[in-house]
């Protein structure tokens, strides 16, 4: 089944309600055995983009996943990603900064991490951390340590967007594709999740006090996506809000989504030169002549 990915695509200048975008959509699949055969033509293109898109060498990709806590980041990466040639694909985890990260701009240590040509990058949560939970929680910037000036200015986090913007046409500019999923959960599918990760033994670790603790900011954190998605959404660097109570259907629309992405830049392998296609010949003689004799 086609899936139309410019339903869930924010538009350039467009006012976002996430109470307007949906958590959950009519299902891309009708049952686990379709859903299993779907996602498995999503892989087998994708292996084949992949090949193609780390012999040409030109491009790079960057996937970056930001969502509310159990909305399905880490299943996403792991069944989407999952054909892809792990020695073309970098995936990073950003957790709180270190001390020396602190000592940089709010970008420096995504930056390190970007993907070379001819491979994909993966962030799981990324820079955007700075415009999301430090707005929330702007006690944050005081380990940072900016100086008063900037950190009590006006308009800060117009200019953070704004730097972030810039970043990404840099990026842009430079080879690297950047697509930005935003995993669209409700209030309610969280809390079931985090109850299955309660009463489930083998899935305790992922539950932690801080998770309950942050679910009190919840409005807070929608106004500060509304936020991000308005002013970061780019015709150059688009964010798509999947809708993600329903996992298997969100991994099928991100898989949509990369695909397209893979088929704007209009991948194939690199030609051969014909002086070279001469000495593949030749190679090609030698080693029969050498099996050839050993028979």
């Amino acid at each position: 089944m086609k899936i139309d990915t410019s339903k869930y695509r924010v538009d350039e200048g467009q006012k976002v309600d996430l109470k307007d975008w949906p958590t959950k959509v009519k299902s891309y699949y009708d049952s686990k055995k379709i859903y299993k055969e779907q996602l498995g033509i999503y892989k087998e293109k994708m292996t084949e983009e992949q090949n193609m898109f780390y012999a040409q060498d030109r491009y790079s990709l960057l996937l970056i996943f930001q969502a509310m806590d159990a909305a399905g980041k880490d299943g996403a990466i792991k069944h989407v990603m999952s054909g892809v040639n792990p020695q073309g694909c970098q995936v990073y985890s950003f957790k709180q900064p270190s001390a020396e990260e602190l000592d940089h701009d709010f970008l420096w240590r995504t930056t390190c991490r970007l993907p070379e040509r001819g491979r994909i990058g993966i962030f799981n949560r990324s820079y955007y951390e700075e415009v999301l939970v430090a707005k929330v929680h702007p006690e944050l910037l005081a380990n940072q340590r900016l100086p008063k000036e900037i950190e009590n200015g006006k308009n800060f986090w117009e200019k953070r967007y704004e730097s972030i913007a810039d970043f990404e046409k840099h990026l842009i500019r430079n080879g690297t594709r950047v697509i930005k999923f935003f995993l669209h959960v409700s209030s309610d599918e969280q809390a079931r999740r985090f109850l299955d990760r309660i009463e489930e033994p083998e899935k305790n670790w992922k539950m932690s006090l801080g998770d309950i603790e942050e679910r009190k900011f919840w409005n807070d954190y929608m106004k500060a996506y509304e936020d991000c998605l308005e002013a970061t959404s780019k015709k150059h660097a688009p964010w798509f809000v999947i809708p993600a109570d329903d996992k298997k259907n969100a991994r099928l629309i991100i898989s949509q989504v990369i695909l397209e992405a893979f088929d704007d830049m209009e991948l194939q392998y690199p030609e051969v030169s014909d002086t070279h296609r001469e000495e593949l010949l030749r190679i090609k003689g030698d080693l029969e002549a050498i099996l050839n004799s050993e028979e």
